[in-house]
């Protein structure tokens, strides 16, 4: 059977088992043997952020997001997942189109999909829910950037939305899924409405999900370059035969046992958030956990922490999915140091390395440490601030994981 005879195989087993419509979590059977994660990014409720001109807050009326995403996986199907998770009422989506980039707001000539779910080229989506489209048939190559484009007629209200994206994304009136131009776009920094991309694989080998903070998220890496953490390990796994998928499941400024009062464009605690965003991710096999730098800068507790890494632990193990702990990397010259929050956070890292609970350890404080002092992030890494890792870092954190682990 050919590759073209495989895919129509494949889009009309899917198809038949009426798998897109509904809750986007609790991925199962055929479903996981199918798909894989190709890029996601952790919903946060729409608030106003006071140093960003996302209007996820004030919400839209009448206009098309343009979604650029970078994705791990190729295939030749992909479906699309809305989100309407901190909604406080439906929200009615009018049209969805996905494309292969060609150039900012441009797609690649003949490759503008319209997207349905169960059919329709409409979708409401419950407050509190999220929504998987039906599959489209778009030839996607690993590391390649989509356009995700959707049309609100809205209002919308404050909208489910990803705030720090470190990727440039856009905006216009009316409907404009079906542009093929890429005028009339504005930017926006903001992923708005969407949280995944799935991609249907011949021979899946499951998700890798990064779960994390700012570090995670976008930390302070050359934007619209894709040069976060997840995405170096992205580009090594895709050298690699039926390796996994890789989606980023970081937030910046989350903590782990604990929101963040009065800043809502945080996210909650990641505690709270990992069912969804870490453990509802299609085809999830590990998640690699990458938190608590935060928890350290309000002064939470080693026990604290080990408590929350021992909550994320069960829940994985309760789903039969790995989880990797990952060590905080250093942050001694950054504003957040105290000699007792180093304590804290020697006594976290010399937990995670050696208690046995994680089912595996990644090392990223070690392979981002200063040669002369392991509690300072070394001068080659530091993006400035001390605390996030600069481009150079981000890809050493990915160097420094051991493929065999996932």
């Amino acid at each position: 059977m050919g590759p073209r005879a495989v895919l129509g195989a494949l889009l009309a087993a899917v198809l038949a088992a009426g798998l897109p419509v509904g809750s986007a979590q609790g991925q199962a059977g055929t479903d996981r043997a199918r798909w894989v994660g190709g890029w996601a990014a952790s919903p946060v409720v729409g608030s106003t952020i006071p140093w960003s001109d996302c209007p996820a807050g004030t919400g839209l009326t009448d206009q098309t997001v343009r979604n650029v995403v970078f994705t791990s996986a190729g295939g030749g199907l992909v479906r699309i997942r809305l989100s309407n998770a901190f909604g406080a009422s439906p929200l009615l989506v009018d049209r969805t189109s996905v494309a292969r980039q060609d150039a900012g707001a441009r797609p690649v000539p003949g490759t503008t999909r319209p997207v349905t779910f169960g059919g329709s080229r409409q979708a409401r989506i419950p407050a509190g829910r999220e929504l998987l489209s039906d599959p489209v048939r778009l030839d996607v190559a690993a590391l390649s950037t989509l356009l995700v484009s959707v049309h609100f007629p809205g209002p919308t209200g404050p909208l489910t939305n990803h705030p720090f994206t470190a990727q440039g994304n856009y905006l216009a009136t009316g409907d404009k899924t079906n542009d093929r131009t890429g005028t009339g776009f504005t930017d926006t920094p903001c992923w708005m409405g969407v949280s995944a991309v799935d991609v249907a694989r011949e021979r899946p080998a499951g998700t890798v999900v990064a779960f994390g903070d700012s570090i995670t998220d976008t930390s302070a890496t050359t934007g619209n370059t894709n040069r976060r953490w997840p995405d170096f390990l992205a580009r090594r796994l895709a050298e690699r035969r039926n390796a996994p998928s890789v989606v980023n499941a970081g937030l910046g400024g989350n903590r782990l046992v604990a929101d963040r009062e009065g800043e809502p464009y945080y996210g909650v605690a990641g505690t709270t958030r990992f069912a969804r965003d870490a453990l509802g991710q299609t085809g999830v096999r590990t998640v690699i956990v990458l938190e608590g730098v935060n928890d350290i800068g309000f002064s939470a507790t080693a026990d604290e922490l080990i408590t929350g890494f021992r909550d994320l632990i069960a829940q994985a193990h309760r789903k039969d999915v790995r989880i990797v702990g990952g060590t905080i990397t250093p942050f001694k010259t950054s504003f957040i140091w105290t000699p007792e929050r180093e304590a804290t956070w020697r006594t976290v890292n010399t937990w995670i390395r050696t208690s046995g609970e994680f089912d595996a350890v990644i090392d990223f404080a070690t392979a981002t440490a200063a040669p002369d002092d392991d509690a300072v992030l070394a001068p080659a890494y530091d993006s400035g601030d001390g605390l996030h890792p600069n481009d150079a870092g981000t890809e050493a954190m990915a160097n420094a994981i051991d493929l065999r682990l996932l």
